[in-house]
């Protein structure tokens, strides 16, 4: 049997060694050493304000935990599994160092608020790595748009060849996905700072506690309103790991993407060599692999999501052991995360794209045949019999082996009088592009907009950061 705990003082015998070894967090909370130190600070200077603590006791207290962090980040820090977690290790080294005194930071707060405060802290921290992680994959995304807004792409619907749009264009829609990425983030946030810390173990406290004062000393926007609510509230966890479950998503599908036009029957992209890998056996083999195991590694947080859902299942008011569980979670997906951003940026600031090669699908694959029928729709064609007559126009050039470009007037005029030599003019696919217009459309003025208004955006994030 262990000896007795810091709460121990109504039990008779020690916790059993595997109890100890079941229950102890120190293994992995020990991550949130710094949010608990400055957590605990601000604590003790609050409590001098509210008259519990001299305003030398407060500093004693304080430069003991200060102490006690140099020693953590030394690596001369014991952690003790006996003690169970981070805070009680905490409190225990400040009490051996600055005495009896250490004890008096307890008062009016629980390990409940106190787990709650130090966790938001962490999480909040970390969700301000991925804004930045966001932000810099938007960047590269659009100086890439930027390189190749005249590259011609052929758009898919049911990975079927479509319609021609620009290898700039399809770069932007994946900018748009981790811009909203970043504003989930950014929105999460506000639920995410909000202060815990007065709640006690559940119901409050007697002491006339300040919790708006160690919000303001924090930096935190909110207060708790409900102290029930502020100890088992767990929805933040599970809100920032569904985000990045999100952007784990999105990753998954433009890995997919580069999986494919790596390819050599599409050959749409080379690989830069430092993100992909050789074959022990097949010497000419250049495989996708960090692009293969960012889409595997998606499953892994969508895991670390739904093991959150159903830990809170269920549960009664207020806080519960198994909230021990929620760390761990959010650990394992803010690391694949933030990996997985930085490596997609830099792999797509060094992807080379073949633009012939994309050329040649575009070419290959008749998604001029639209605009055929949009042709004839504009010279009075009910629009149904259009794309009927443009389908035969199809059958026959695909029979021929040839595009619809390559046919000529007599030929096209077989399949319906109203079409003229100026025909010609919508079938040239980069006339086609050009002609798309419409807001948000894949025509160069829309995307011109498009490079434009991203560029502003991640330029005032820059100013609010400098500000």
């Amino acid at each position: 049997m262990a000896k007795k705990k810091m709460w121990g003082g109504r039990f008779a015998e020690g916790t059993a060694a595997s109890m100890e070894a079941y229950s102890e967090s120190v293994s992995f909370d020990w991550q949130l050493y710094a949010e608990d130190i400055r957590g605990s600070q601000a604590h003790a200077r609050v409590l001098a304000k509210q008259g519990f603590l001299t305003d030398e006791e407060a500093a004693a207290i304080c430069d003991g935990l200060d102490a006690v962090r140099a020693e953590i980040e030394s690596g001369e820090f014991r952690w003790k599994t006996e003690l169970e977690d981070v805070h009680m290790n905490v409190e225990s080294r400040l009490t051996e160092i600055i005495g009896p005194l250490g004890g008096k930071l307890h008062t009016a707060r629980s390990r409940n608020d106190q787990v709650a405060l130090d966790f938001r802290l962490h999480v909040a921290a970390r969700l301000a790595v991925w804004q930045e992680s966001l932000a810099a994959l938007v960047e590269v995304l659009v100086a890439r748009a930027d390189e190749h807004r005249e590259t011609m792409l052929p758009g898919c619907t049911h990975f079927q060849p479509a319609q021609p749009v620009t290898l700039a264009h399809h770069l932007l829609a994946y900018a748009q996905m981790f811009k909203r990425d970043f504003e989930r983030v950014t929105d999460g946030l506000k639920r995410v700072r909000v202060m815990p810390l007065g709640a006690a173990a559940l119901a409050g406290t007697t002491h006339p506690v300040n919790p708006q004062a160690v919000a303001d000393d924090l930096g935190v926007e909110a207060i708790f309103a409900n102290s029930m609510d502020a100890v088992s509230d767990r929805d933040f966890v599970l809100e920032a790991v569904f985000v990045g479950s999100l952007v784990m998503a999105h990753l998954s599908r433009i890995c997919e993407e580069i999986i494919i036009w790596a390819n050599p029957n599409f050959g749409y992209v080379k690989l830069p060599d430092q993100y992909s890998t050789g074959s022990s056996i097949m010497p000419q083999k250049k495989n996708p692999d960090a692009c293969e195991l960012m889409r595997g590694k998606t499953g892994r947080v969508v895991g670390s999501l739904m093991g959150l859902l159903v830990l809170i299942k269920g549960l009664p008011m207020t806080y519960n052991r198994d909230m021990q569980e929620d760390k761990e979670p959010f650990f394992d997906a803010d690391k694949t995360v933030v990996a997985s951003l930085g490596i997609m940026a830099d792999m797509l600031r060094q992807i080379v794209y073949v633009p012939e090669k994309m050329l040649e699908t575009v070419k290959r694959g008749f998604l001029n045949a639209t605009e055929l029928a949009d042709y004839l729709a504009a010279k009075g064609v009910p629009f149904r019999e259009a794309h009927h007559i443009t389908g035969a126009v199809v059958a026959h050039a695909e029979q021929k082996g040839v595009g619809l470009e390559d046919l000529d007037i007599a030929e096209l005029a077989q399949f319906s009088d109203r079409i003229g030599e100026d025909v010609f003019d919508v079938l040239d696919y980069a006339a086609s592009i050009r002609r798309r217009t419409s807001p948000g459309g894949t025509g160069p003025d829309s995307v011109a907009g498009q490079v434009e208004a991203l560029t502003k955006w991640l330029a005032g994030l820059q100013q609010a950061e400098v500000g």
